[in-house]
């Protein structure tokens, strides 16, 4: 297995899996019922996979909550990758004022397998088709310039 770190020497944007598309696996949606990443699809996605217990992901969430409030955003799902019953998530996000962020659940672990994510948080970018953009590995102010470049990526198709 592999083991999940914080992000340090890999930080930063890698597209190495661009134009794969999510896996199908089964997760659990914000209203604890289940569901795919692939059952998302139809307008870009921006996947956050984090976890309560993971510093730079709570770090980057509230700036997550505050992009998908935005007009023209990409959905937003932020994936946790916590073992712990749903009630223990939904309470850490009330008690931090992320009540607003769309928080699916992972209890499995298997996107963070499945999608060959070896660190805490990786964010990734499927375009409105479901394949894969890039992905950013390590946090990031997702309301600043870097993200707001990254993010217009979103609209441009790469035709190969």
């Amino acid at each position: 297995e592999n083991a999940i770190a914080e992000a340090d020497s890999v930080k930063g944007v890698n597209r190495d899996k661009a134009g794969r598309p999510p896996p199908d696996i089964e997760l659990m949606d914000a209203d604890n019922e289940p569901a795919s990443l692939a059952d998302a699809t139809g307008k870009p996605l921006l996947v956050n996979i984090w976890a309560t217990w993971c510093a730079p992901c709570v770090k980057e969430l509230p700036t997550l909550q505050a992009l998908a409030a935005r007009e023209g955003a990409p959905r937003v799902i932020a994936v946790s990758q916590d073992m712990a019953p749903r009630g223990s998530v939904d309470a850490f996000l009330d008690e931090n004022k992320l009540g607003d962020l769309e928080v699916w659940q992972d209890p499995k672990m298997a996107l963070s397998s499945a999608a060959a994510v070896e660190v805490l948080p990786t964010t990734i970018l499927y375009d409105a088709e479901g394949r894969e953009v890039w992905r950013y590995v390590g946090d990031l102010d997702w309301t600043g310039e870097e993200a707001a470049r990254l993010l217009a990526d979103a609209g441009k198709s790469e035709t190969r």
